[in-house]
């Protein structure tokens, strides 16, 4: 028995909030929205990709951002990302030391979540 694949990673959003969400995740990130199953559209939130990475933000009622808990993408220009990210005014901690031959940063989204950013040295 073996885990062989990540499918998708969900982290949570307030309700109502799916534009802010494209805002981020599709016009600073890159990534592109993705159809939900028609079953799953009444619950709200928003599903996107890029490449071979799927993230679901869903929706959670008694809504708290994920300030330690984070999912971590491999990027190809890091500090590209957290220029673009600042400029649109959202925050950032640059200040991450490297890791594995990777240097990194944190940036958050619109809701407070804490998104981790690699890149290869």
């Amino acid at each position: 028995m073996k885990i062989l694949s990540i499918d998708h990673i969900q982290i949570a959003m307030p309700t109502g909030e799916e534009d802010k969400a494209r805002a981020f995740y599709v016009n600073l990130l890159g990534f592109t929205e993705i159809p939900k199953p028609a079953e799953l559209v009444k619950r709200g939130g928003v599903w996107f990709e890029s490449e071979s990475v799927r993230l679901h933000l869903g929706i959670e009622t008694d809504f708290r951002s994920a300030r330690k808990a984070h999912p971590t993408f491999i990027v190809d220009d890091l500090m590209g990302f957290v220029s673009k990210t600042q400029k649109a005014g959202y925050e950032t901690d640059t200040s991450q030391p490297p890791l594995d031959g990777y240097i990194r940063a944190h940036i958050f989204d619109p809701f407070g979540n804490r998104i981790e950013l690699m890149e290869k040295q």
